[in-house]
């Protein structure tokens, strides 16, 4: 029986799905490459059919900024597989519709030329397009940045690119920097070693937004094959390394987030040791550098740092998760280090471990690590007369609707603005480029040039000033000169916290109490239900839309006073915004306690975010015998709400 006899009669009995059978069809008849019909044969004379269905029932979408899927199948085919050894990276990508490959890559950069080419032509701009491309430490990585590369200046625009992996922040501060058009990194975050990504920062240097997602998907979308015609050499555009000089540049600014040096020339602070870990990832390339010419006391994991994109020490590079952190708190635990910091591997997140009141190293959430560095840096910026009565109304702290309320909190406390935006990094950065954009022209003609004294006292005193940004998925931002998440920053605005704290005889966990202790308990619990694959896009689907058609009316005990979907609901923000339409629900009970709900926009999971509070009487604070029980009573509350929305979701999935 021919390939595409097997291929008709499986979608026939039902195995092969519709969609998968049609994606299999284009994929051969827009290309000859061997590569795609021979791991499609084995598969497919294997009975592999969910293989196929998950490479193959869908084109690969754009998320939240880009592409994000398996560059490594769960089957990996012999030709895929080559002369690699089992335990190390294929030869090639995983081939598929749905999965991180040459040829999607291929796909995306063209579409995205064309997109900037006719951007400039609209604006009115003269002159070739540019985009910066950078890479982490994943598999292919390095493979799909120097193809696109190629790809993006065959079709007329000049590309610069990093000679070696680097952080998602760094190449957002070059796209500013260089007046880039656009920018790419080649990552997929903090997800499993299999997957692989392509997200995109437009020329603010921040993630895409409207109407460049819509358009630049529509552009993508219309290019089916990955055979082109590269324009005439003169049209094409000019390749330039980005290296050390990039490095020094960004550096000088990430340096100037620590806001009190002097911290480090009391006693208690020089004994505080750090240790960190990259988690086989770009981390490794200038945290080092920052601590120790900051003048931090630390130490790395050996065999952490060597940048492998298996990453083989860890079940998934996430410095969310405990198992991924073990060997930093092993490592501590052996040379008496205080505190340990963890990157994912594009250097974007950051996590951490703290000695709790017994001298146990515990991770804190990424809710209490925003926290405390908003409350942090702007009571620090208060105590330095960098804000004041009269400026603090053009103040703000930035974060999401799912991070803790506790900063909304700290805000209310110090008399600054707090705003909440959607989830995704790229909705924090849109309020900076509006902030911007509000700048007096004879500024903003010159903002990127200036150094963060002249940047702060210009946005503080024409517009707003970002105190600091952050989201509960260990995400911060201490300033806006990069319009991404920055791991090198958090893990420089963290260190001085810890310093602060030691400089005050406190652990940083007996900091974390004083402030519960001055604006109230809050806590938060995060679950998430993960479903893979084709089957597993459906029943997301399904329960995502079961909140918006039928809410609930009691969860645990308690009645619901209140829901918010953000799919239909028109809801605005803190400034009077307009916030845009997004799968999430929000639910608030009688008792004070919330959740919401959402599909994840990079991962096969739907995500739960619980919310629970204690606070003290306006002008009161707690006691520690009240913050001891009031963190008993919270915890309790959200583990019982979490067991009765489990058995919801089992029957809603049922119904």
């Amino acid at each position: 029986m021919s390939l595409a006899d097997q291929l008709q009669a499986a979608a026939s009995s039902g195995q092969l799905l519709d969609a998968s059978l049609d994606n299999i069809r284009a994929l051969l008849a827009a290309s000859d490459n061997p590569l795609y019909s021979a791991s499609i044969e084995e598969l497919a004379t294997a009975g592999r059919w969910a293989e196929l269905n998950d490479r193959f029932f869908q084109a690969l979408k754009f998320g939240t900024g880009g592409l994000r899927g398996r560059t490594v199948g769960k089957i990996v085919t012999k030709a895929e597989r080559g002369s690699a050894p089992e335990d190390q990276r294929p030869e090639a990508p995983c081939v598929g519709t749905n999965a991180m490959n040459f040829y999607n890559v291929s796909r995306a950069t063209r579409g995205l030329v064309t997109y900037l080419k006719n951007f400039r032509a609209n604006a009115k701009l003269s002159g070739k397009p540019s985009i910066v491309f950078a890479h982490d430490t994943r598999h292919f990585s390095a493979e799909f940045a120097k193809f696109c590369a190629k790809i993006a200046m065959d079709h007329g625009a000049n590309v610069y690119l990093f000679d070696y992996c680097r952080a998602t922040p760094e190449m957002s501060f070059a796209v500013r920097q260089l007046r880039a058009d656009a920018g790419v990194m080649i990552t997929a975050s903090h997800n499993p070693a299999h997957d692989n990504g392509y997200k995109v920062n437009f020329n603010d240097g921040a993630g895409i937004v409207e109407p460049h997602a819509t358009g630049i998907i529509k552009e993508v979308n219309a290019i089916k094959g990955e055979e082109y015609t590269a324009l005439p050499e003169a049209e094409r555009g000019q390749l330039t390394t980005l290296a050390d000089d990039m490095d020094q540049q960004y550096l000088a600014r990430v340096e100037t987030m620590m806001l009190q040096p002097e911290l480090l020339q009391k006693e208690e602070a020089k004994k505080l040791k750090i240790v960190f870990t990259a988690l086989h990832g770009a981390g490794g390339v200038l945290v080092p550098v920052l601590l120790k010419k900051l003048g931090f006391n630390f130490l790395t994991v050996p065999e952490q740092d060597v940048r492998d994109g298996r990453f083989p020490t860890v079940k998934s590079p996430n410095p969310e998760n405990a198992s991924a952190l073990q060997m930093a708190v092993d490592l501590a635990n052996k040379e008496g280090a205080d505190i340990i910091i963890g990157t994912d591997p594009d250097c974007d997140r950051m996590g951490v471990g703290v000695r709790n009141a017994s001298g146990e190293m515990v991770l804190l959430t990424g809710n209490q690590v925003g926290s405390l560095m908003a409350w942090y840096r702007t009571k620090t910026m208060f105590d330095l007369g960098i804000l004041t009565a009269e400026n603090k109304s053009h103040a703000v702290l930035l974060k999401t609707f799912v991070t803790s309320p506790l900063q909304d909190a700290i805000a209310a406390k110090f008399g600054i603005n707090c705003v909440n935006t959607l989830t995704g990094f790229k909705w924090i950065s849109a309020k900076l480029s509006k902030y911007e954009s509000a700048l007096p022209a004879d500024i903003l003609s010159r903002y990127r040039d200036l150094n963060n004294v002249e940047s702060r006292n210009a946005r503080l005193k024409h517009s707003k000033f970002l105190v600091f940004g952050g989201e509960e998925s260990y995400g911060y931002m201490g300033d806006d000169f990069s319009r991404d998440k920055d791991g090198n920053g958090a893990v420089v605005m963290f260190a001085e916290l810890a310093a602060y704290a030691a400089s005050r005889g406190l652990t940083v966990a007996g900091l974390l109490d004083q402030v519960y202790c001055e604006v109230g308990y809050f806590l938060e619990r995060n679950e998430s239900k993960v479903f893979e694959g084709a089957s597993g896009a459906a029943q997301i689907t399904k329960l995502a839309d079961s909140y918006g058609s039928n809410p609930p009316k009691e969860v645990d005990g308690s009645a619901v006073i209140k829901v918010r979907d953000f799919r239909k609901d028109e809801i605005t923000d803190e400034e009077g915004e307009v916030v845009m339409k997004e799968k999430m629900l929000f639910v608030d009970l009688a008792d004070g306690r919330s959740f919401a709900v959402r599909p994840s926009g990079t991962e096969p999971k739907i995500k739960y975010y619980m919310f629970g509070r204690s606070v003290p009487a306006a002008g009161q604070s707690l006691s520690a015998e009240e913050l001891t029980a009031a963190k008993a009573k919270v915890t309790e509350s959200l583990a019982s709400m979490w067991a009765w929305l489990d058995k919801d979701i089992d029957a809603r999935l049922a119904s």
